[in-house]
């Protein structure tokens, strides 16, 4: 029995690394939270049902000892290894950073196993010990949520420390104006836009990639933050109302600018105003005299801007108030429009940003630029200079193809804003998508919609996981799109593929439209 034991604990150390890697990986990707990170494995359960398997089977063998299981608790270790092993080589767009909080919690994880382990030893001898193992194996599915819980006053006392010490560093600088940026989608557009424009005029640091969250700007302030800075633009990301108060209580915005109010993350926050409630919350948190941009062609931002009439900016395409984008000229080469300001001041602006969605987030900054001291005409080299933000809407040719990169994300107005730009496009024009989530109940009509929109303007839709794009091909298919021109694949890789290989006179533009994390 103990060479048999010897055997089970071996296998079973290599197969608890695999799947409690595998897990952690999962648990940072559903932001350290044990609610989403339950929702996920609710979702998930059939995806790791060998575990459920190795639980019961482990049980069985407390129970019985007999050498015929102990024979099948190896096959199944050794298929859990197999298992996750590949599940490590799939789930690689992002992979698990060790952070500190991670390392904290693998140790916290590693000391519950061991502890356990120990206890049955002591009290039961060796022979239930190749059961309980296979059991501390399976367990791993969800021991993080223990470990996180175990963990929850440390971390919240170095998360603590470290945020009280940004406040001070910005306490010191009482002249650094601070920008905050949020909206539901084309908030980190605008920081970038932003950035560019100021930049010539102004020394500027932004809140790098998705920095977005209370330990994002902590870190950058901390680690980036210099003397000779002046304006300091913060991105503010948020899945739950209280998310964007909690940054401006570090980041004390002198400034702020809402791009947009729509349905992100409407899983999480639950309703539209729960989302409109918290993206405002940057308007509540304004030091005295500040000043908020706001889009004005969002129907949830006007609804609720009547509160703050006193201190708005408005920029908009479609109302005529505020700064106003008029005479917007669209080709597959660029953008042209003209932005009037409230004084009456008017110039006309090009770029290289393709597609006329774009107008609105560049009108933003130029509404911000332009109070913070700088002439419009000042800001048309500056405007011709903005590049594409990676992932989003970012062109790259590869001789015959062009790949129109908006992978970074998606949602029901950036999807639709995106297919319509490719039509404007003279070739084979190829969608490439795995749907959008995170819409909470309406993410089905959501997609659906999006394979109406899709089938106007593609000539070929290339979908990426049965589960999420089924309502896209129904919808595309409602729209008599051809059914042999919208098909499904298992990968993103196998998708590309076909979409070279597509045979047909003319460039090919393929338009990679959201790429799903791994958690999905």
């Amino acid at each position: 029995m103990a060479v048999r034991t010897l055997i089970t604990a071996v296998l079973s150390a290599y197969a608890f690394f695999l799947v409690m890697r595998h897990n952690m990986h999962m648990f940072q990707l559903n932001g350290y939270k044990n609610d989403e990170h339950i929702n996920w494995i609710k979702k998930n359960i059939r995806q790791q049902w060998l575990l459920g398997f190795g639980f019961l089977l482990g049980i069985l063998r407390i129970l019985l000892p007999w050498t015929l299981l102990d024979v099948l608790i190896w096959l199944t270790l050794l298929l859990e290894i197999l298992v996750y092993r590949a599940m490590r080589h799939l789930h690689t767009k992002k992979k698990l950073v060790y952070t500190g909080r991670v390392k904290r919690m693998i140790a916290t994880i590693a000391v519950l196993t061991a502890a356990a382990a120990a206890i049955v030893f002591l009290l039961f001898g060796i022979a239930p010990m190749s059961g309980v193992l296979l059991i501390l194996v399976s367990v791993q599915w969800f021991l993080n949520l223990a470990a996180n819980l175990i963990n929850h006053p440390i971390e919240a006392g170095i998360d603590r420390y470290y945020i009280n010490d940004a406040r001070r560093r910005l306490k010191e600088r009482p002249d650094l104006k601070i920008i905050g940026v949020t909206g539901s989608y084309g908030k980190t557009s605008v920081k970038f836009y932003l950035q560019t424009l100021l930049q010539g005029r102004y020394n500027v640091l932004v809140t790098p990639g998705n920095f977005n969250t209370p330990l994002g700007v902590t870190r950058t302030i901390r680690e980036y933050l210099k003397p000779s800075h002046e304006i300091f633009i913060c991105e503010m990301g948020a899945r739950h109302v209280g998310d964007i108060k909690e940054v401006c209580d570090i980041a004390r915005p002198d400034y702020g600018i809402i791009t947009s109010v729509g349905p992100q993350h409407l899983e999480t926050f639950l309703s539209m105003e729960n989302i409109q409630k918290t993206k405002f919350e940057l308007a509540d948190a304004l030091q005295e005299g500040g000043k908020l941009f706001l889009n004005g062609d969002n129907e949830y931002i006007q609804e609720k801007a009547a509160e703050y009439s006193n201190k708005i900016f408005y920029y908009s395409e479609k109302q005529g108030e505020g700064y106003c984008a008029k005479d917007v000229s669209v080709s597959q080469f660029g953008t042209e429009f003209t932005i009037e300001a409230p004084s009456g001041e008017r110039e006309r602006f090009q770029m290289k940003l393709i597609g006329a969605h774009n107008v609105i987030n560049v009108a933003g900054a130029i509404a911000v630029a332009n109070t913070l001291g700088i002439p419009l005409r000042d800001l048309r080299v500056p405007v011709r200079r903005i590049q594409p933000v990676e992932h989003r809407m970012q062109m790259k040719e590869h001789g015959l193809v062009t790949i129109i990169d908006d992978a970074y994300n998606s949602n029901p107005v950036g999807s639709r804003a995106a297919v319509e730009t490719l039509a404007l496009f003279e070739g084979i024009r190829i969608l490439i998508t795995p749907g959008m989530v995170e819409l909470g109940g309406q993410e089905r009509d959501y997609n659906y919609k999006f394979g109406t929109y899709a089938a106007d303007c593609c000539d070929y839709i290339l979908l990426v996981g049965k589960k999420h794009t089924e309502p896209i091909r129904e919808g595309a298919l409602s729209k008599g799109f051809p059914e042999e021109k919208c098909l499904v694949y298992d990968r993103l890789e196998e998708a590309v593929s076909h979409a070279y290989a597509i045979k047909g006179e003319g460039h090919k533009y393929i338009l990679l439209e959201n790429d799903l994390p791994d958690n999905y």
